[in-house]
């Protein structure tokens, strides 16, 4: 690929679940990287079974699939930095954590979430898989993107503690992650909203539209767009700056297309 193409055509690559209904996951991801004027490369780790309304099953791939396509496209395409979606499983993050350590001095954004409630993931423990997360991901991850109620729910349950950090944004400082950018985050005076954290330094933080209707995957959406500055060379607190700028005219473009919730619209006007 000519110089001249690299200089205008950021690479993102996104490893995560599909999702058929195109309301977050693979592969909006794509389409919303194609928005920013990124090409996005992509890699499921799992399938959903969903629509509009919720996820029904989740089929996960084998982690030598995941394995074989991501260092296909890793070793032809100069991507430029990385992001990681949620994840279901101990087995699959283990080798999400391969590739990334083998691949160290791409900038990695991880999106922390918690596995859903479906049958397919009974077999394992919820927990296990947060701390695997956190274990093996969260000491790669230059940025993390997650609900700050999440946060403290994670506090609550124990499963930060390893730290012994005195904040659950310091306990993710303390498993390697420099940044953390948190939504839903109390500002003050019953207002909600976004905050960016780097270690050592003072947080920013910035009022978020709360959305007139319920839409998916804001923490996704946040993740994404990070992920495609990052890669076109921006430092992760002018990128936190520009996501937030970016995605907030987002939300007020929505769409109803079945019969469960509102999505965000990422076609042009």
């Amino acid at each position: 690929m000519a110089a001249s193409d690299l200089s205008v055509t950021p690479l993102p690559l996104i490893l995560g679940p599909f999702d058929p209904s195109g309301a977050s996951n693979l592969p909006i991801d794509a389409v919303i990287c194609s928005h920013l004027g990124a090409h996005a490369g992509s890699v499921a780790t799992a399938i959903h079974v969903q629509d509009t309304a919720g996820v029904e099953t989740i089929q996960r791939l084998a982690p030598d699939l995941i394995d074989d396509q991501a260092r296909c496209l890793l070793e032809d395409m100069a991507i430029g930095a990385l992001k990681i979606g949620p994840q279901y499983d101990p087995e699959t993050i283990s080798v999400l954590a391969q590739i990334t350590a083998d691949y160290s001095t791409l900038p990695l954004v991880l999106q922390l979430t918690s596995p859903p409630s479906v049958p397919d993931l009974e077999d394992l423990d919820g927990e296990e898989t947060v701390s695997a997360l956190l274990e093996l991901l969260a000491p790669q991850a230059l940025v993390a993107v997650v609900d700050a109620g999440l946060l403290e729910r994670w506090a609550g349950q124990g499963l930060l503690s390893a730290s012994g950090a005195d904040s659950p944004v310091a306990a993710l400082h303390d498993f390697g992650i420099s940044h953390v950018l948190c939504s839903n985050a109390a500002l003050g005076n019953d207002l909600n909203g976004l905050s960016f954290h780097s270690r050592d330094l003072p947080s920013r933080r910035w009022p978020w539209p709360a959305p007139s209707v319920r839409v998916s995957d804001i923490e996704g959406l946040l993740a994404t767009i990070m992920t495609c500055l990052l890669a076109q060379g921006q430092e992760p607190a002018q990128a936190a700056q520009q996501a937030v700028t970016l995605a907030t005219p987002m939300l007020a473009r929505h769409f109803h297309p079945g019969m469960g919730q509102r999505i965000l619209r990422h076609t042009s006007p």
